[in-house]
């Protein structure tokens, strides 16, 4: 059975930083693009970033692209986000995604979800 889940969430002021992480099991994730996505309040899910398995290939969100760095360690089926200069409008739940193939950018080609980890940036 797969498993994608996700840790790490939690409360952090504007201007702080936060990491988030996640681990796929169940099953062989060779050759597997790993991804984020997010969802706050009242709007739809929005990707975030994504790294193919080599990691030479990595996509982020404008609003994330300066801000966030993923990163992964196939070792451990591990993928993280770091999350610096946070500002409000990033307070939503994370979602950790793992997929075969397909655009990264849309979240229909993602084959495992995790559960979600919330994250608040409020003083």
């Amino acid at each position: 059975q797969v498993r994608v889940v996700e840790s790490g969430g939690g409360l952090v002021q504007p201007g702080g930083s936060l990491s988030v992480s996640c681990r796929a099991s169940g099953r062989s994730f060779i050759g597997y693009t790993m991804g984020w996505f997010r969802q706050a309040p009242g709007t739809e899910r929005e990707f975030v970033a994504a790294i193919n398995w080599s990691g030479d290939v990595i996509r982020y969100s404008e609003s994330a692209k300066d801000r966030f760095t993923i990163s992964r360690d196939n070792a451990k089926d591990t993928v993280a986000l770091r999350m610096n200069n946070l500002k409000p409008e990033d307070t939503a739940v994370y979602y950790c995604a793992v997929q075969r193939s397909g655009s990264y950018f849309d979240q229909d080609r993602y084959d495992y979800w995790g559960q979600g980890t919330q994250v608040t940036v409020s003083s």
